[in-house]
């Protein structure tokens, strides 16, 4: 039990670190913030649907880009200005340091989250109709998109802009095959493939649940779906900052 505590502590000192040097950083802004709201207004306006109806989409872009905005700027950052050694020789462990990335991204994603929520309750009437449901996709879905940047960050570079990029090329796609724009019952059969390998159309189908819309896919089998790609993504994160470490140092 001392052990558990101490590990807590240990990863949670690293997610004060994160969140006190790392969440006002303009790129975490920009990608976390911004970004999705243009996506969303680009794709919103003239369109002349229900501002409700849209409330959906936008909360899953903002699930996806403000959970994993902060983790792929953590490591490269901190490669560049000489810090990553002195974390790595402090008395903690790989795990220490990836779940305290990991936990600043997922805080970050959730205070971010807040903003489309209440605009969606406040100001374009959503409906909330599943709230238990929401409750358990928010946690689950941004913890997983936080492991997601934090794998995406084990690139092995000192340079953010270079992980900045690489993880455009991996959230920009997810955007366009998970339902975000467009329900699955709208998307061709042959999309449907490729959108069921992709976490966030799990999101989404949640995400609409709990607004009162028919899934296609069940909550239980979508919040299994999260949950392992949730484990798959610190595994995966673990394994390459591991890696990563070894070829610089």
């Amino acid at each position: 039990m001392g052990f558990v505590t101490l590990s807590w502590k240990k990863s949670m000192a690293i997610v004060k670190k994160n969140a006190k040097i790392y969440y006002l950083k303009p790129p975490v802004l920009i990608f976390g913030l911004l970004f999705p709201l243009f996506l969303f207004l680009a794709f919103s306006i003239g369109r002349g649907m229900d501002p409700a109806a849209l409330v959906p989409g936008l909360l899953g872009m903002t699930v996806l880009f403000a959970a994993s905005s902060v983790g792929p700027f953590i490591a490269p950052w901190e490669r560049q200005v000489k810090t990553y050694e002195r974390l790595l020789t402090s008395p903690v462990t790989l795990w220490h340091i990836v779940l305290g990335d990991v936990g600043a991204g997922f805080l970050y994603g959730l205070v971010i989250s807040a903003v489309p929520l209440l605009l969606g309750l406040l100001v374009f009437g959503a409906q909330l109709v599943n709230p238990l449901i929401f409750v358990t996709t928010m946690l689950l879905s941004v913890y997983c998109f936080a492991a997601l940047g934090s794998l995406l960050s084990a690139l092995p570079t000192d340079q953010p802009s270079n992980v900045m990029m690489l993880s455009n090329l991996v959230r920009l796609p997810l955007l366009f095959i998970s339902g975000v724009f467009l329900p699955l019952t709208e998307i061709p059969s042959w999309g449907l493939v490729v959108s069921f390998l992709s976490p966030l159309t799990y999101t989404m189908e949640l995400l609409r649940y709990s607004f009162g819309e028919t899934p296609l896919v069940g909550a239980a089998v979508s919040h299994l779906v999260i949950a392992f790609y949730l484990f798959l993504f610190l595994f995966l994160s673990r394994l390459a900052h591991q890696q990563s470490i070894r070829r610089l140092f």
